[in-house]
């Protein structure tokens, strides 16, 4: 993402992506695109600021998009999901996921893995593992407010080798690599803290 006439004085710029972050607070649609331009904060070029520029017009034709709260049951479930081997330089997968409290969205997250995954199953398992750890984040929470749960929360991933991993103990050994996500998701599907 180097392409372009850099920009003479990049101040502009960092302010409007600076400010955008705050906005991805209750716009979640625009986490990705400006994450993106987040990454091109040390030497900006015209195209960059011109992606800005679309975002910020994207932004005046949904006003009013947000996030709405709506009275809902008290059910706590995630939707994991990867982007494997999404990003072209480096080969890694983007993990994303939200988590709902009833019909409501009050966490979310996307972000590139840490290293490569060598398929598919090993990218959307670490997906799994970062959700797990959120949602057992937030029912700690839950648990402080004095809020209890009557069932324990559900995570929907779209990967069938990731779901047999999380109840299976027979595949740990085709993924040593992975072994603390591994038990940290399954130790908890064993304790029914956590249904995938």
């Amino acid at each position: 993402m180097s392409e372009g006439e850099p920009l003479h004085d990049p101040t502009f710029y960092r302010s409007i992506v600076g400010a955008l972050q705050y906005l991805t607070f209750i716009r979640p649609d625009l986490s990705y695109a400006v994450n993106t331009v987040c990454q091109c904060m040390t030497a900006p070029t015209e195209i960059h600021f011109n992606l800005v520029k679309r975002i910020l017009r994207y932004i005046q034709g949904t006003m009013n998009y947000g996030i709405h709260f709506i009275h809902g049951p008290w059910k706590l479930q995630a939707y994991s999901d990867v982007n494997w081997a999404g990003d072209l330089n480096a080969r890694r997968s983007t993990t994303g996921f939200v988590v709902l409290l009833g019909h409501n969205p009050i966490s979310w997250q996307s972000k590139k893995q840490g290293s490569a995954s060598r398929n598919s199953t090993e990218a959307e398992y670490r997906a799994l593992a970062s959700t797990a750890a959120d949602l057992g984040w937030i029912r700690k929470v839950l648990l402080d407010l004095k809020v209890c749960l009557p069932l324990p929360p559900t995570i929907f991933c779209d990967n069938l080798s990731a779901l047999a991993l999380s109840s299976n103990p027979v595949f740990h050994s085709r993924i040593k690599h992975l072994d603390t996500d591994f038990h940290f998701v399954r130790e908890r599907v064993q304790r029914n803290d956590l249904i995938v």
